[in-house]
């Protein structure tokens, strides 16, 4: 059962620019997930106001409708577990057969695992179709064979190792490419709002503003202070965001009452040294 009604869902196709329904077949699932890739970014510009005020209830994003009303009236996203739990339900809605799967983005040894994601299930064949990593073509999972997405700007590998897939790729907020491993799937909606939830003392996305999105045949955002663009040939280029107001509102289109109120960056502090 969708947690989205019918109505929310045309809102959300309309807004892709999509004019129908995709079809239940690869074909369909590559349509929204290309669409998604190209409208709806991963930034972290709602859970920053709310980190950094300490605003109360749930964190913004964590309830797929309130997501789709701020993407729809705000041009914003979310972070991975936001954004891959409303991902699960419009996949849901439209008849798709996703799973939430949890995993581990490698930015470091020993790290548990710190990231959301959504495979699916289509046709006998499984696919991860992961809105934070943007590879806009769904990558195959088979077991024991690596996968690939071939393209300069979006382009991943995906490989196995010691039994778990994980996939190369490239965020814009980090120099040098790096994995993210599947480590289970799948697993429910409460498992995915506690780990929501416990990034509210601490995460790297609470302090410093990070946008990405597909345009232009490239991805473009935001990461640590800087205006980064991945060109289609797969040239990285980055530079000092001197007007991040700006570059919001006309570049990015989040609008202009949300973007306001995005607190300014600061340095990131250590974790918290766990109990």
């Amino acid at each position: 059962m969708t947690k989205l009604s019918p109505a929310t869902t045309d809102r959300v196709l309309e807004q892709m620019g999509l004019s129908k329904r995709p079809p239940l077949d690869f074909n369909g699932l590559s349509e929204i997930y290309s669409a998604w890739c190209q409208k709806v970014p991963f930034d972290n510009c709602r859970k920053m106001i709310a980190c950094r005020n300490s605003l109360p209830g749930p964190l913004p994003g964590n309830d797929p409708v309130d997501f789709f009303e701020a993407w729809l009236q705000h041009g914003v996203g979310g972070t991975c577990w936001a954004v891959h739990g409303a991902w699960f339900e419009l996949l849901v809605s439209l008849g798709f057969r996703p799973h939430r799967a949890l995993c581990t983005m490698m930015t470091a040894p020993n790290l548990p695992p710190n990231h959301g994601s959504v495979i699916v299930e289509i046709e006998g064949s499984v696919y991860l179709v992961d809105v934070a990593i943007t590879s806009v073509t769904p990558l195959s999972i088979l077991q024991g064979q690596n996968a690939y997405v071939k393209h300069p700007a979006w382009g991943v590998e995906g490989l196995w190792q010691e039994g778990k897939f994980a996939v190369k790729w490239r965020a814009l907020n980090i120099h040098d490419p790096f994995f993210c491993r599947i480590e289970q799937w799948p697993i429910d909606a409460d498992i995915f709002a506690s780990h929501h939830e416990s990034t509210r003392e601490w995460s790297p996305f609470n302090y410093q503003l990070n946008y990405s999105i597909v345009r232009d045949g490239g991805r473009t955002g935001i990461g640590k202070g800087e205006q980064v663009r991945i060109a289609t040939d797969g040239t990285m280029t980055r530079k000092r965001l001197e007007d991040r107001l700006g570059f919001l509102v006309d570049q990015l289109g989040v609008s202009e009452e949300l973007a306001r109120q995005i607190p300014s960056d600061v340095p990131t502090p250590p974790p918290p040294t766990p109990v």
